[in-house]
């Protein structure tokens, strides 16, 4: 396998899991789970938040509802 790959692999993995973390805790907005990755010195982008989460919307991790035309992770 690819270095690269396995990284690329390794790195949304590590993604996925703090992205569950947070919503673990409570409904959170997209929003504040860039922040709190922020906080915890994980910088990531919305660009590339939002197909991790439809990736776990689609794997039936998380579902969602639009508030305010925003969407609300729900656990």
């Amino acid at each position: 396998m690819n270095i690269e790959n396995t990284q690329s692999q390794m790195r949304k993995g590590i993604l996925e899991f703090c992205i569950l973390s947070i919503i673990r805790r409570g409904e959170a907005y997209p929003s504040d789970i860039v922040e709190e990755m922020r906080a915890a010195n994980l910088h990531i982008l919305e660009g590339t938040l939002y197909p991790l989460l439809t990736r776990l919307k689609n794997a039936d991790m998380l579902t969602y509802r639009r508030a305010t035309a925003q969407i609300l992770l729900i656990d």
